[in-house]
Protein backbone atom coordinates (compact mmCIF):
# COMPACT_ATOMS: atom_id res chain seq x y z
CA UNK A 1 0.00 0.00 0.00
CA UNK A 2 1.49 3.31 -1.26
CA UNK A 3 1.51 6.06 1.41
CA UNK A 4 -0.51 8.99 1.57
CA UNK A 5 1.43 11.91 -0.25
CA UNK A 6 1.50 15.06 1.50
CA UNK A 7 1.51 18.52 0.23
CA UNK A 8 5.28 20.43 0.02
CA UNK A 9 4.39 24.05 -0.70
CA UNK A 10 6.36 25.78 -3.16
CA UNK A 11 9.94 27.53 -2.63
CA UNK A 12 9.19 30.46 -4.80
CA UNK A 13 7.17 32.97 -2.59
CA UNK A 14 4.59 34.60 -4.84
CA UNK A 15 3.44 30.68 -5.88
CA UNK A 16 3.56 29.54 -2.43
CA UNK A 17 1.27 32.38 -1.14
CA UNK A 18 -1.40 32.67 -4.48
CA UNK A 19 -1.62 28.98 -3.40
CA UNK A 20 -2.71 29.93 0.11
CA UNK A 21 -4.84 32.75 -1.56
CA UNK A 22 -6.57 30.44 -3.58
CA UNK A 23 -7.29 27.76 -1.31
CA UNK A 24 -8.76 30.44 1.30
CA UNK A 25 -10.79 32.30 -1.00
CA UNK A 26 -11.74 30.18 -4.21
CA UNK A 27 -10.42 32.67 -6.26
CA UNK A 28 -6.90 34.09 -7.77
CA UNK A 29 -5.05 37.67 -6.83
CA UNK A 30 -7.47 40.52 -9.22
CA UNK A 31 -9.86 37.75 -9.69
CA UNK A 32 -7.44 36.15 -12.56
CA UNK A 33 -8.99 33.42 -14.29
CA UNK A 34 -6.20 30.78 -12.93
CA UNK A 35 -6.75 27.28 -11.97
CA UNK A 36 -4.77 25.31 -9.23
CA UNK A 37 -2.47 22.13 -10.64
CA UNK A 38 -2.03 19.51 -8.39
CA UNK A 39 0.99 17.24 -9.40
CA UNK A 40 3.14 15.11 -7.75
CA UNK A 41 6.81 15.61 -7.65
CA UNK A 42 8.98 14.01 -10.00
CA UNK A 43 12.04 13.79 -7.74
CA UNK A 44 10.21 13.94 -4.33
CA UNK A 45 6.74 11.99 -4.62
CA UNK A 46 5.70 15.58 -2.78
CA UNK A 47 2.46 16.90 -3.61
CA UNK A 48 3.06 20.07 -5.46
CA UNK A 49 0.48 22.79 -6.29
CA UNK A 50 0.59 25.69 -9.19
CA UNK A 51 -1.04 28.66 -10.46
CA UNK A 52 -1.58 28.67 -13.76
CA UNK A 53 -4.20 30.29 -16.32
CA UNK A 54 -7.66 28.82 -16.90
CA UNK A 55 -7.73 27.84 -20.67
CA UNK A 56 -10.21 25.13 -21.37
CA UNK A 57 -13.04 24.32 -24.22
CA UNK A 58 -15.88 21.95 -24.05
CA UNK A 59 -14.77 20.49 -20.97
CA UNK A 60 -10.85 20.15 -21.64
CA UNK A 61 -8.55 21.85 -19.94
CA UNK A 62 -4.56 22.90 -21.27
CA UNK A 63 -2.13 24.27 -19.41
CA UNK A 64 0.85 25.81 -20.76
CA UNK A 65 4.55 25.70 -19.80
CA UNK A 66 5.58 29.20 -20.28
CA UNK A 67 7.75 29.79 -17.28
CA UNK A 68 6.89 33.25 -18.14
CA UNK A 69 9.48 32.48 -21.36
CA UNK A 70 12.38 31.47 -19.12
CA UNK A 71 14.94 29.31 -20.98
CA UNK A 72 13.90 25.83 -18.83
CA UNK A 73 10.62 24.14 -18.26
CA UNK A 74 8.96 24.81 -14.88
CA UNK A 75 9.07 22.35 -12.94
CA UNK A 76 5.48 21.24 -12.61
CA UNK A 77 5.97 20.20 -16.42
CA UNK A 78 8.26 17.39 -15.17
CA UNK A 79 5.97 16.51 -12.71
CA UNK A 80 3.07 15.91 -15.05
CA UNK A 81 5.52 13.97 -17.38
CA UNK A 82 6.70 11.59 -14.58
CA UNK A 83 3.08 11.11 -13.33
CA UNK A 84 0.38 12.29 -15.77
CA UNK A 85 -2.51 11.91 -13.43
CA UNK A 86 -3.21 15.07 -11.95
CA UNK A 87 -5.73 16.85 -9.63
CA UNK A 88 -7.26 20.25 -11.40
CA UNK A 89 -9.06 23.11 -9.31
CA UNK A 90 -11.38 25.30 -10.72
CA UNK A 91 -13.58 27.50 -8.35
CA UNK A 92 -15.34 24.70 -6.78
CA UNK A 93 -14.94 22.02 -9.22
CA UNK A 94 -12.09 19.79 -7.90
CA UNK A 95 -10.92 17.17 -10.60
CA UNK A 96 -9.08 14.45 -11.23
CA UNK A 97 -7.67 14.42 -14.79
CA UNK A 98 -4.72 12.91 -16.85
CA UNK A 99 -2.13 14.91 -18.82
CA UNK A 100 -1.07 14.36 -22.52
CA UNK A 101 1.44 16.41 -24.48
CA UNK A 102 -0.38 17.98 -27.43
CA UNK A 103 1.90 18.16 -31.10
CA UNK A 104 0.94 19.53 -34.33
CA UNK A 105 -2.60 20.70 -35.41
CA UNK A 106 -3.76 19.71 -32.09
CA UNK A 107 -1.05 22.18 -30.59
CA UNK A 108 -1.39 25.17 -32.56
CA UNK A 109 -5.26 25.17 -32.16
CA UNK A 110 -4.70 25.39 -28.23
CA UNK A 111 -2.08 27.44 -28.03
CA UNK A 112 -4.09 30.08 -30.07
CA UNK A 113 -6.61 29.52 -27.71
CA UNK A 114 -4.60 29.96 -25.12
CA UNK A 115 -3.03 33.26 -26.59
CA UNK A 116 -6.56 34.27 -26.27
CA UNK A 117 -7.27 33.83 -22.46
CA UNK A 118 -3.87 35.20 -21.63
CA UNK A 119 -2.05 37.60 -24.30
CA UNK A 120 1.47 37.27 -22.50
CA UNK A 121 1.96 33.59 -23.76
CA UNK A 122 2.81 35.15 -27.16
CA UNK A 123 5.57 37.42 -25.70
CA UNK A 124 6.46 34.57 -23.51
CA UNK A 125 7.75 32.44 -26.79
CA UNK A 126 9.31 35.37 -28.04
CA UNK A 127 11.77 35.06 -25.15
CA UNK A 128 12.92 31.31 -25.33
CA UNK A 129 14.04 29.33 -28.06
CA UNK A 130 12.20 26.48 -26.78
CA UNK A 131 9.14 25.39 -28.04
CA UNK A 132 6.68 26.21 -24.74
CA UNK A 133 4.75 22.88 -24.35
CA UNK A 134 1.04 22.92 -24.50
CA UNK A 135 -0.77 19.68 -22.39
CA UNK A 136 -4.44 19.00 -22.34
CA UNK A 137 -6.02 17.72 -19.12
CA UNK A 138 -8.77 15.15 -19.98
CA UNK A 139 -10.94 12.25 -17.66
CA UNK A 140 -8.91 9.29 -17.62
CA UNK A 141 -9.82 5.70 -18.14
CA UNK A 142 -11.10 4.29 -14.67
CA UNK A 143 -9.27 2.33 -12.65
CA UNK A 144 -9.18 -1.05 -13.06
CA UNK A 145 -9.83 -3.30 -10.06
Amino acid sequence: MERPREYEPSTVGWVRDEVEHIERTGTAWGNRPVVLLTTVGARTGQLRKTPLMRVTHRGVYAVVASAAGAERHPAWYANVRAHPEVGLRDGELDLSLVAREVTGAERSRWWSMACTVFPSYVEYQRRTRRRIPVLLLEPGAPAED
